[in-house]
């Protein structure tokens, strides 16, 4: 008798990249599974849980490489990442051989994103001020968007006083900006990053990425640019200012700031403020009372019971203010990161 016997094997269909991710969502177990769902979209969600409700029995040898392959492309991203496609890809040749190597980039630059200006994040902030600065102040914004807040604020801080506040303005004001255009302002800085294949738009920008960027610039910088931006928009300067400080970063402020502060605040105030901050916080505030008032403190929130939220958030946003405007004045001073003390 001719043909396959009936209970030959057949040939083991290859496995797609949807089923490839139930099989890992399974093995990682539910708590993993949640966490990582959380991050998805609804569509994303149903399709992985139709995947998954498919799923009969997962073959061991299907689970390994599904499993090896994820750690693979992970450690690919992770080269990727610290030192570009080209250094990844030497490192794996290295590790797992040319064709295996190659394999892995190839499917992790078609179906997963890159952060465009990848190239440039790898660039002394110097090299890249005068690479870009005679850019449009919107070419700068989308750029300075995609840098690490570090390297964006040693940018600003250097770009020329009247297109500081513009390029703020900008960024504040960003939201989502399409491949095309990335794609283009690329090309027009000659330079390729990886493939930006992957058709969805790529957020960047917003209100909290030029707080993070303004957070880690010079004072002088900063104050030029709020000033300004609250000449030109003061609903968008305010929304900054208020995630500029947040109450708790109240612990960088030195003790006899911190008892300058005090001075000014309404106990009402501090104790509604006090309600919802870590105990790191609350340890720094009763440090500089005397015992007296830090031992009235306590007693206070204690007996005020459950707040709001919103109250809280108030009475905190009070302090901050209060902290900024002793700052302007020249009497207290907010430490910054990667700011030298100065004494003048």
């Amino acid at each position: 008798m001719s043909g396959v016997k009936p209970n030959q094997p057949k040939h083991k269909e290859e496995l797609t990249g949807k089923r490839k991710a139930a099989i890992f969502l399974v093995s990682m177990g539910s708590e993993i599974a949640t966490q990582i769902f959380n991050n998805l979209n609804e569509q994303e969600i149903e399709t992985l849980t139709w995947e998954i409700a498919r799923l009969d029995k997962i073959d061991s040898a299907d689970r390994d490489m599904v499993l090896q392959e994820f750690q693979e492309m992970m450690m690919a991203q992770d080269f990727i990442s610290s030192g570009g496609i080209e250094y990844a890809r030497s490192l794996l040749e290295n590790s797992l051989g040319s064709t295996k190597a190659t394999d892995i980039i190839n499917r992790l630059t078609s179906s997963l994103k890159t952060r465009p200006f990848d190239f440039i994040r790898r660039t002394d902030p110097q090299n890249v001020l005068n690479f870009i600065q005679q850019e449009h102040p919107q070419t700068i914004a989308l750029i300075l968007a995609y840098l690490e807040p570090a390297q964006a604020s040693q940018i600003l801080s250097q770009l020329p006083q009247e297109k500081q506040t513009d390029v703020s303005r900008r960024i504040a004001t960003m939201d989502r900006t399409s491949p095309e255009i990335l794609r283009e302002v690329e090309r027009v800085l000659d330079k390729k990053l990886s493939s930006l294949s992957a058709e969805d738009y790529t957020s960047a920008g917003g209100v909290d990425s030029i707080v993070e960027i303004l957070n880690l610039v010079d004072r002088t910088t900063e104050k030029y640019i709020i000033e300004n931006l609250d000449e030109e928009d003061p609903e968008l300067a305010e929304e900054i200012k208020k995630k500029m400080f947040v109450f708790e970063d109240i612990i960088m402020l030195d003790d006899r700031a911190i008892q300058r502060v005090l001075r000014e605040v309404d106990n009402n105030e501090l104790v509604k403020a006090l309600k919802a901050v870590d105990a790191e916080v609350q340890e720094k505030i009763f440090r500089n009372m005397s015992k007296r008032q830090a031992m009235t403190l306590k007693e206070d929130m204690e007996y005020m019971g459950p707040t709001r939220r919103k109250d809280v958030e108030d009475a905190q946003q009070k302090i901050v203010s209060t902290i900024r405007k002793l700052e302007d004045a020249g009497e207290i001073v907010i430490a910054r990161s990667g700011e030298e003390d100065a004494f003048v």
